[in-house]
């Protein structure tokens, strides 16, 4: 494997180190990634066989989930930690049911920044940007964002395979506190869509993953139930509330997927009161 071509000089892409988010490509298949990151992607493969399963589903969740929240009238979406495009992306869900649907993806990958155009080819009646911005920089996201969402009115806030990434406080993140300042300003209406990998239903596995994801330089946190379950408060959960990924009001396929065993990953939607 080659490697994509490098990011523009402005935005320096490291390749000593994996990254995150083209660790996930490679385990979905992607070719937007480097031989660190294919090889930490089949080491954690090969601690914990359900990461290629879980990758996977974790794209099919956001699918159900987007399309659940589009045909309930929500028209706004930011979605950040958006990783390498892999088609249907969100945009394409949501503006499929509504083409006038308005999406901000946001994401700090330079790899991501250079496919960013791919993400951008949305519906004439709707819009889709792209910011290039970390998570960890609310403030810079939602001022940028604002500029295309309506922040006074409803929005779909999604985080998919994202909180792992994050640590608490005690680790100098606070995700608990993170999450918090971009619900503060969502409109009620407004919708959470997240999912977080927990080692509550495979620990030997997971903490194999954790560990390896440390050496190679990205701190994991798999979480709790109880600890998911946090990122919810003050919050509606839709149902089925939060369970195993695959079982979010699931498809055919994600029936079919399920014989081959649950995937260690909560998700979960909720709705602003």
């Amino acid at each position: 494997m080659t490697g994509p071509e490098p990011a523009p000089a402005s935005t320096p892409l490291d390749t000593s180190r994996p990254h995150p988010a083209r660790v996930y490509d490679w385990w979905l298949g992607g070719k937007d990634n480097y031989p660190v990151d294919e090889e930490l992607a089949r080491r954690i493969l090969a601690a914990d066989s359900t990461a290629v399963r879980g990758a996977r589903a974790n794209r099919r969740f956001m699918h159900r989930a987007v399309r659940t929240l589009a045909e309930a009238g929500i028209r706004q979406f930011l979605d950040i930690g958006t990783g390498i495009p892999t088609e249907p992306n969100l945009h394409q869900v949501a503006q499929a049911v509504a083409p006038e649907s308005r999406v901000v993806y946001a994401d700090n990958d330079p790899i991501v920044l250079r496919h960013a155009e791919a993400l951008l080819h949305g519906s004439a009646e709707g819009a889709t940007e792209y910011v290039h911005a970390d998570v960890r920089d609310p403030d810079l996201i939602l001022r940028l964002a604002g500029e295309s969402l309506d922040f006074g009115r409803p929005v779909a806030l999604s985080l998919v395979a994202l909180t792992h990434y994050l640590g608490d406080a005690a680790d100098g993140d606070d995700v608990h506190g993170l999450l918090k300042r971009y619900k503060d300003v969502l409109a009620p209406g407004s919708c959470l869509v997240l999912s977080q990998v927990t080692p509550d239903l495979n620990p030997e596995a997971v903490g194999k993953a954790a560990e390896l994801f440390a050496r190679g330089g990205t701190p994991f946190h798999p979480r709790s139930l109880t600890e998911f379950a946090r990122f919810f408060d003050g919050l509606e959960l839709l149902g089925p509330g939060i369970i195993p990924v695959t079982g979010w009001r699931p498809d055919p396929e994600d029936v079919a997927a399920q014989t081959e065993g649950i995937v260690p990953v909560y998700a979960g939607v909720a709705r602003k009161p």
